[in-house]
């Protein structure tokens, strides 16, 4: 007996994660330690590319969303209880069918030297990131396009979690081939998941879109048109800006409350991932082998996919908001029992490293559940007479990526001044230098690691708890808001 059509969407949906899981995951872990371990970047290099990565990283998304979701805007169409239209979703695969593979050629350029250092580093994390992000705001903007309700919404959300779950495998087999002094396995090994994303994108890609289009003929008879505002209500074509739309963001506070949350969250993940092959080296290194530290480093990538799988579960019952913020509340209380238990219980920290990247991770991937949200808040608020989900997606992006250049800036600043050693030196000063430092230095670079990796997230949870009080759109609020999407009743904002 055939699987129905809605559960091949999901299917197809949750399967584009673990074709950009397999190959993000990798790059998170190495590209910092590649350019400054391999590549030898020097401070200021990396400095600039970093900076340069900074301004593009937070204007592609916006600029894309802009691009993909400007003709929404001023669009006669309206969305059913279906879904979005089969033409917007349609296009949306169509970007993900092209930028998928683009994607993959570009993270293939990491592992191999074609230029100095600097020029390489600037110009491979712009490049990797620009196609990244249009696979991302594409895949996340599907999440709002392809369903309504919060249970639809949670079911697609795991799919993404299960087939996440199965692309963080590689990062298992990535830290077996991984070696600083011979890259030949570790590149190849890219090269392999590179081939297997870019197919996967592709072929997935169009066979969602032809059977999306083929249930929605088929439902199209169950689907009713939500309520449309008048021409007098409704904001005209010459009105709909780029400064106009500012405008409205600017009224829409509890996006506010969220972009500064979200550019925490995005910070701390980014700081857990660039610095966790150093956090095992430095903290665990003594008592972790090989095969020891590739499993915790898999086990830590994986576990949060299919803990999502729980943590969906307890949004069906308790709803989005209230998971978000107890896990708000265990980052916090982890972080400060392990200040206190201190940095010589080395299986305790072990457990510590793992479990911190669970819960940071295991929110991320249930903010774009939010965002979704805030799609619809947007869309009633505006009167819009289609939700404009890529824009945004990309909006909300805009103001927390600038997280992911500052948690390496940052965080390497922060090792400096608590391990008294820079991890550009190449000479005994180098925090990586392990067998250069004698004893008392030794310790110092210790604990130095175990301070960044307790205090990060101890303060970040603080600050997001008190964020997370400020935001309003759920209870009475978001049933409210879902009513009015659905056409149940009139808007009146």
């Amino acid at each position: 007996m055939g699987r129905s059509p809605e559960v091949m969407i999901g299917m197809c949906y949750g399967s584009m994660a673990l074709f950009l899981s397999i190959l993000h995951n990798v790059f998170l872990l190495y590209h910092v330690d590649v350019f400054v371990s391999v590549y030898h970047i020097d401070k200021t290099s990396f400095w600039i590319g970093e900076t340069i990565f900074l301004l593009w990283n937070s204007f592609n998304d916006p600029l894309f969303g802009w691009l993909s979701d400007k003709s929404l805007l001023n669009s006669e169409k309206v969305t059913s209880k279906f879904g979005s239209e089969p033409e917007l979703v349609a296009r949306r695969l169509w970007a993900l069918t092209v930028n998928g593979p683009l994607m993959a050629i570009s993270f293939m350029l990491f592992w191999f030297v074609w230029s100095f250092p600097g020029l390489q580093f600037a110009v491979v994390l712009c490049l990797y990131d620009g196609f990244l992000t249009a696979v991302d705001l594409h895949h996340t903007a599907l999440l709002a396009d392809l369903a309504l309700l919060a249970k639809d919404r949670t079911k697609l959300n795991g799919y993404s979690s299960m087939f996440g779950a199965l692309g963080s495998l590689s990062v298992f087999l990535s830290y077996a081939v991984w070696d600083r002094d011979n890259l030949q396995a570790f590149q190849a090994f890219c090269f392999v998941l590179a081939t297997f994303s870019a197919l996967g994108f592709f072929f997935v890609s169009r066979y969602l879109s032809r059977e999306y289009r083929r249930l929605h003929k088929k439902d199209d008879s169950l689907a009713s048109v939500v309520s449309v505002p008048t021409a007098a209500e409704s904001v005209t074509e010459e009105q709909i800006t780029i400064k106009h739309y500012v405008k409205q963001l600017r009224k829409h506070s509890n996006f506010h409350w969220f972009a500064v949350l979200n550019l925490v969250q995005v910070f701390n993940c980014h700081f857990n991932s660039n610095f966790f092959p150093l956090f095992l080296e430095r903290l665990l290194g003594g008592v972790l082998t090989p095969a020891m530290g590739s499993l915790l480093i898999g086990t830590s990538f994986v576990i949060p996919h299919i803990n999502n799988l729980y943590f969906l579960s307890l949004c069906r019952t308790y709803g989005v908001y209230t998971v978000i913020r107890w896990l708000f509340y265990c980052k916090c209380m982890l972080s400060g029992f392990m200040l206190f238990a201190g940095p010589n219980n080395l299986w305790l920290l072990c457990a510590f490293i793992a479990s911190n990247r669970v819960f940071t991770e295991g929110t991320c991937k249930l903010l774009n559940l939010v965002i979704s949200d805030l799609v619809d808040e947007d869309c009633v608020l505006h009167r819009r007479k289609q939700a404009v989900s890529a824009l945004v997606f990309g909006t909300a992006s805009l103001l927390s990526k600038p997280g992911q250049t500052i948690a390496p800036l940052l965080g390497t600043t922060l090792l400096a001044i608590q391990t008294g050693h820079d991890i550009f030196q190449s000479n005994s000063g180098n925090i990586r230098a392990i067998g250069a430092l004698s004893a008392s230095e030794t310790e110092m670079v210790r604990v130095g690691c175990f301070n960044c990796l307790v205090y990060i997230p101890l303060l970040c949870s603080i600050v997001q708890i008190f964020l997370w009080s400020k935001f309003t759109l759920h209870g009475s609020r978001l049933e409210w808001v879902k009513r009015v999407r659905a056409g149940d009743i009139l808007t009146q904002v």
